[in-house]
């Protein structure tokens, strides 16, 4: 040391300078340690400001990394409807205070056109006289003034009334009458329209049964839920096979996305309810084939669930990081899966680096990421081959780039901060998240699966648990099919009412013409989106 090094030149005895010494040393060292001290003070209070933004963001803000995402809509609309009322009781104010004032026209936004196909009621309104007010000549038509306004039909009830009348012989002393037709609840008293109701607002719309209980009793009819809950319970028996059949089609396919949400699940006995899985598997929408999601509800997070599902399946699996997959790409398992690494969730931590801190590097990492998902979005009407050409003229260029740029950002990063751990978890999976790049059939992310499981994680919030695991098996059931004709375009309450009427009289061997993918043309919804 330096310091010490100059005690030499002053004038004291060496008892002294030995204490003086040890003083300035004892003083070095104290200096050294806290300096150690805050340095790890400073990467613990980096670390928790990244955690507290993640959680305000997920508490108070948007879960997505959007920049504008969409639960603020729910603040949007409370303002429309108060400057919407607002401006109702100044119109009432300004007619009340003087009739004869000219109002100004309120500015209107362009409205978007109807949908086309929806049918139209005409209301022709004439003039209440043909002939002209002023000169009492006729009239003569030059045009029509045509507005259009949007109407609804609540659920409405009606009863199907068969009458089937009975024939005697009296030289045989037989009675002849038609037949009643199987139907998929023998003698109940829901027709299928019915079932398909209940079945859509449980499931689709989420709303559980008591409150179709209550929708019911508005017009005064009697829907017991437990009545409604034998249909559900029937109708899902009689829909299993679909189910099955939609299992052994999907895991055919050599690529697939898995993902999994937590669902309360009750337990009798506590009046509490434990934790259980929905675990998701989807095609891969850059493969050729019908679009397909079976959901499997499992009552645990353990990855023996997803080895159980996938049995012998060996392919291309994009998954998150969860350890409970690890086992499915280890080489003790006879045909290992082939891990594919999802960047959005990369994305993802550099995102909440951002957000807590402004993060320059994390910017930069968010704007290179950017530039894969925007040669992606190049390729996406394109070929598997084109797709695989470009993605070696300019994905893997930037792959290559971004890499090298990760490992010497790295280096300059001290450990245990919220960059470190970003860096950190994208590099450890680098060989996964560069897999897709290497073809062009492979998928980026895994946004797909999430995209699919989303409106279901959002109905929880609905009916808060389910009652059972077989109620829980049911319900993914219902949903892998109600699932798989969203994504394929089609109406779901009209391909289940078509397959519930044939269902009862279809042959096993021809399965396959009722799976939700096997449609005609009327099943289809006009520009249906296949995330809502």
């Amino acid at each position: 040391m330096k310091i010490l090094n100059q005690l030499d030149d002053l004038n004291l005895d060496t008892t002294a300078k030995t204490q003086v010494a040890a003083l300035i040393q004892s003083l070095l060292d104290q200096i050294k340690k806290d300096t150690e001290t805050l340095q790890a003070k400073d990467l613990k209070i980096q670390a928790l400001i990244l955690e507290l933004a993640h959680l305000r963001r997920i508490r108070y803000g948007v879960k997505s990394e959007a920049l504008s995402g969409l639960q603020r809509d729910l603040f949007e609309e409370t303002c429309n409807e108060d400057i919407a009322a607002l401006e109702a009781e100044v119109e009432q104010a300004g007619e009340q205070a003087d009739s004869t004032v000219t109002k100004p026209k309120r500015p209107r936004a362009g409205r978007q056109p109807l949908p086309a196909h929806l049918p139209r009621i005409e209301h022709r309104h004439e003039p209440a006289s043909c002939q002209c007010g002023q000169c009492g000549k006729d009239l003569v038509k030059i045009g029509e003034d045509i507005t259009e306004q949007l109407d609804v039909e609540p659920a409405k009830f009606f009863v199907h009334r068969h009458i089937r009348p009975q024939y005697a012989c009296r030289n045989c002393e037989t009675i002849t009458a038609a037949p009643v037709p199987p139907a998929i609840i023998d003698g109940g008293m829901a027709a299928v329209g019915l079932l398909v109701w209940v079945l859509i607002s449980k499931y689709l719309d989420h709303l559980p049964l008591y409150r179709l209980e209550q929708i019911a009793a508005r017009d005064q009819v009697i829907l017991a839920r437990s009545t409604m809950a034998e249909w559900v319970g029937r109708t899902g028996v009689a829909l299993q096979p679909l189910v099955d059949r939609l299992v052994e089609l999907l895991l055919k396919r050599g690529t697939l996305h898995a993902d999994e949400t937590p669902v309360p699940q009750l337990d009798p006995g506590s009046g509490k309810t434990k934790k259980a899985y929905l675990w998701a598997y989807r095609s891969n929408d850059l493969e050729d084939g019908p679009r397909i999601i079976v959901f499997d509800y499992r009552g645990g997070r353990s990855g023996d669930h997803a080895r159980q599902f996938l049995g012998n399946w060996h392919g291309h699996l994009m998954v998150d990081d969860y350890g409970g997959y690890k086992a499915l790409f280890t080489e003790a398992r006879q045909d290992p899966c082939i891990e594919l690494g999802c960047w959005a969730h990369a994305r993802r931590k550099f995102f909440d680096l951002h957000q807590a801190n402004a993060s320059s590097m994390a910017l930069e990492a968010l704007t290179r990421i950017g530039q894969l998902y925007h040669i992606e979005q190049q390729g996406k009407a394109l070929s598997i081959d084109v797709r695989q050409q470009l993605r070696l003229e300019q994905s893997q260029p930037a792959l290559n780039a971004l890499h090298e740029w990760l490992i010497q950002t790295r280096i300059k990063t001290a450990n245990g901060g919220g960059s470190a751990k970003a860096l950190d978890y994208t590099l450890k999976r680098w060989p996964s998240l560069i897999r897709y790049a290497e073809t062009g059939h492979l998928p980026i992310d895994n946004n797909p699966v999430e995209n699919t499981i989303r409106p279901i994680a959002l109905g929880k919030k609905n009916w808060l648990f389910t009652g059972s695991e077989r109620a829980g098996q049911r319900a993914a059931a219902i949903q892998t099919l109600l699932g798989t004709a969203k994504l394929n375009g089609i109406d779901p309450a009209a391909w289940l009412r078509d397959t519930l009427e044939k269902l009862p009289t279809w042959p096993n061997s021809r399965i396959d013409e009722l799976l939700p993918f096997a449609h005609p043309v009327e099943y289809i919804k006009p520009d249906q989106d296949e995330n809502n």
